[in-house]
């Protein structure tokens, strides 16, 4: 009886030349449980080291840079300068508070103050109603302290990284700025500062804006000053963190410098670092003070901040950011770059966070 395709028994393997059953592709063992463990420790403690040897490297840098001896004179040029808060120009104030504030002065190398006179509305524009108690203030301050400028402190949110904000793309809203700083200098401040916030690298707008602030302060006999953004301290580290966060923190060093060929005071904020420790945080600084001596001209007063108040989060650890370490990298800055420059200073943010531990601190690393 015939048997049928359905029923036929499986063939035989198939024979190679010789005979031999053919072999299929090779089979790769299994790895040992005790490799992959190992396998996957080491590949943990690469991923571990290719992230802290970069940390510690910078680390060991910035500790490095706050060692070092301080150059004779690199102290004081009485060029110094004060953020003041709001209350100064509301009412809060009293006369008893401007004699305190004069008194406090004479022992310090301060000549500015920058007062808060702001912010400014989004549009550009500065109500008179924000700082309804300025000339009283003003008269009183130089009665009190003949010699010290005070400035009127403006600035805004711009809409730099989120739709609500100052949008200084807009040639309307930069005009209104303009006509703001000349009314407000008509109150009769000797001076216009200004502060404003997230500021991208190479934004032109601003640098167009700074232009045009300078030709009415210069027809008014009075400086422009601003506060700035820190320096790259990596090279083109503002365009990564930008890339990676959408806030890009620094300026090129290229762009510090065009900021500051276009004002008679910049005002580097040299604090909110996120350094964990003193040594850390005094050799940014004096990585810093070094960064902007190298572009800001001459002609121009460059003054670093100092931070007078005492926060914890993620960007200020007050343990770190304090006065002393700040003042000596300053100092070690100055002295390795240039240590006789004229137009230098510190400026000291902000009075009514300040402890007397700060002034003492400012007063003996810096004035005496």
């Amino acid at each position: 009886m015939a048997v049928s395709a359905e029923n036929e028994p499986e063939r035989e393997a198939e024979k190679g030349p010789e005979g031999e059953p053919e072999k299929g592709p090779a089979r790769e063992p299994s790895r040992p449980r005790w490799f992959r463990r190992r396998w996957f420790r080491w590949t943990v403690v690469g991923l571990v080291c290719a992230f802290l040897v970069p940390v510690l490297a910078a680390a060991l840098a910035l500790r490095l840079n706050y060692t070092g001896d301080l150059a004779e004179g690199t102290r004081t040029r009485n060029r110094d300068a004060l953020w003041l808060g709001h209350a100064w120009v509301d009412g809060r104030k009293t006369d008893a508070d401007v004699t305190a504030l004069a008194a406090r002065l004479k022992t310090t190398g301060i000549r500015d103050l920058y007062v808060h006179a702001g912010p400014l509305e989004h549009d550009g524009t500065l109500p008179a109603s924000s700082y309804p108690r300025a000339r009283a203030f003003l008269e009183a301050v130089h009665r009190a302290a003949p010699g010290v400028r005070v400035q009127a402190w403006l600035g805004d949110k711009l809409a730099s990284e989120e739709p609500d904000g100052l949008h200084l793309e807009r040639a309307a809203t930069r005009a209104a700025v303009v006509r703001s700083t000349r009314e407000i200098l008509a109150t009769g401040f000797d001076g216009a500062h200004f502060d404003l916030e997230p500021l991208h690298s190479g934004d032109q707008d601003y640098l167009g804006l700074l232009d045009r602030l300078h030709e009415v302060t210069r027809a008014q006999g009075v400086p422009l000053s601003v506060a700035a953004h820190q320096i790259d301290p990596l090279p083109a580290l503002h365009s990564v963190a930008g890339a990676l966060t959408g806030h890009p923190k620094w300026w090129s060093q290229e762009y510090f410098g065009q900021v500051a060929r276009r004002v008679d005071q910049i005002a580097v904020m040299s604090y909110d670092t996120a350094m964990p420790l003193e040594s850390l945080y005094g050799g940014y600084v004096a990585q810093q003070t070094s960064l902007a001596l190298e572009v800001t001209p001459p002609t121009t007063d460059l003054l670093m901040g100092l931070p007078f108040f005492h926060e914890n989060d993620i960007g200020h650890h007050a343990g770190a950011e304090t006065v002393a370490a700040a003042v000596r990298g300053v100092r070690l800055g100055l002295s390795r770059t240039d240590a006789d420059r004229a137009r230098f200073g510190v400026a000291l943010y902000v009075d009514f966070a300040a402890t007397e531990g700060d002034w003492t601190a400012y007063r003996k690393a810096w004035v005496r």
